[in-house]
């Protein structure tokens, strides 16, 4: 058995736990470059979670060093127990994210991987919950990379070890999509007499409205995401914030029409790839966004919850109801 040590983050681990996220990442949106600064600035704080991150009380990162390499490594956030904080928050403690590098091949004798070290790793994160007093615990694998977040497909040995740990997945599946802006380009004419597409500022990102008159029918928003213009990796990636058209409207090529006027508006940015999302269930807009060329990426579990604190939290609150 390897030696090994479970321990806080030092600044010095950076470039390798950079490393244990760009695998991650890798496997789940590909080109996205994911820098040194970013990671770093996720350990601090996520701005862009500007709702529930104010209510963080405390955050932790550990990581498990073996035979010189960082194998594993995870990212907890305690949120206070004050009626500021949302309820389904409120004295709750999470894994931000938990990655470890798969056990190796047989013959990949000199790379290193976490056998040893991943479930001393998980026990020391279950004893940090458990020490912080949080009445839930929660899971998740949220990068600070486009698209990555819940548990995605392509994390079976993340999955099968917040399994182990008492984890079960209580909330829902996503799909992500990307298209290349490339092949939406080109709106055409537009689908009906008279409409006219107007560009203003939306409540995420650029929106460009479909018009008749003074009366909007339906718009799209579209947002550059955050560092997508500073790496040549990535060729910029933009996200569809919000696409919405009215029930008279649909099925009548609006849709798309905003959608390929949104990537024309994106081309100008230099943007290469726009990300989507939906859920299984929605198979109208599955349809309709592979209609358009997005492809399938992934499907992650969001919702993860530890089965013995959610039971106790619901004890709790039971009893608390009867008296």
């Amino acid at each position: 058995m390897s030696s090994f040590e479970v321990r806080p983050f030092r600044r010095s681990d950076r470039e390798q736990l950079t490393a244990l996220v760009r695998g991650h990442v890798d496997a789940v949106v590909p080109g996205v470059s994911v820098s040194v600064n970013r990671v770093l600035s996720q350990l601090e704080r996520e701005p862009g979670e500007f709702i529930v991150d104010p209510w963080v009380l405390e955050r932790r990162t550990l990581v498990a060093e073996q035979r010189g390499a960082i194998v594993a490594a995870a990212h907890l956030l305690r949120y206070a127990a004050s009626e500021a904080v949302g309820e389904s928050y409120r004295n709750a403690g999470e894994l931000r994210w938990y990655l470890f590098w798969p056990a190796r091949p047989s013959d990949a004798r000199h790379w290193p991987d976490a056998t040893d070290a991943e479930p001393a790793l998980m026990a020391a994160c279950l004893e940090q919950l458990d020490a912080w007093g949080v009445t839930l615990q929660y899971a998740d694998g949220t990068l600070p990379a486009p698209g990555v977040y819940g548990v995605p497909e392509q994390w079976p040995h993340i999955r099968a070890a917040y399994e182990r740990s008492g984890f079960v997945h209580d909330g829902r599946t996503e799909i992500v999509l990307s298209a290349a802006v490339a092949e939406l380009v080109g709106p055409g004419d537009p689908p009906l007499a008279g409409l006219e597409v107007r560009r203003t500022v939306g409540i995420n990102g650029t929106r460009l409205s479909a018009a008749l008159g003074d009366h909007a029918v339906g718009y799209v928003e579209v947002e550059r995401l955050e560092e997508a213009d500073r790496s040549p990796r990535n060729g910029g990636l933009a996200d569809i914030g919000n696409l919405e058209i009215e029930a008279a409207y649909r099925r009548r090529g609006v849709g798309s029409w905003l959608v390929r006027h949104a990537a024309e508006w994106l081309a100008l940015a230099g943007v290469e790839r726009v990300l989507d999302y939906a859920v299984p269930e929605d198979e109208q807009c599955l349809l309709f966004l592979e209609h358009l060329g997005f492809r399938e990426l992934t499907r992650t579990a969001r919702g993860w919850v530890r089965a013995a604190a959610l039971a106790s939290s619901r004890e709790a609150s039971a009893g608390h109801s009867s008296r």
